[in-house]
């Protein structure tokens, strides 16, 4: 189950991976699998290849991307990796509204 995250801005992460742009967003997120995390950052793009060769960068494998959505296929980053990753892409308004930084320094 995904909140904290307001439609407006899923439509343009949905856009903008449509694109064939790299697209991050990250939510709240609870899953029973992941009893340790919180939140879920997901980095999309609709070219397949474009999104094996950004994953490459962080040591992500390319078995790893949630291909279910075959129009959005997205890597699901939690931890550490959702971390390094939003800090890497300067993606700081999420990493400060989800107090990212907080929880990893516990």
């Amino acid at each position: 189950m995904a909140f904290g995250v307001k439609r407006d801005e899923m439509d343009l992460w949905k856009e903008k991976a449509s694109r064939n742009e790299i697209a991050i967003i990250t939510h709240y997120w609870l899953d029973d699998r992941f009893p340790d995390s919180k939140t879920v950052t997901k980095v999309a793009c609709s070219d397949l290849k474009k999104l094996q060769q950004w994953g490459k960068q962080y040591g992500l494998a390319p078995d790893w991307i949630d291909n279910r959505r075959k129009n959005i296929p997205h890597y699901d980053l939690f931890g550490e990796m959702q971390l390094v990753v939003l800090k890497n892409e300067h993606e700081w308004e999420q990493i400060e509204r989800f107090h990212l930084e907080e929880k990893n320094n516990d």
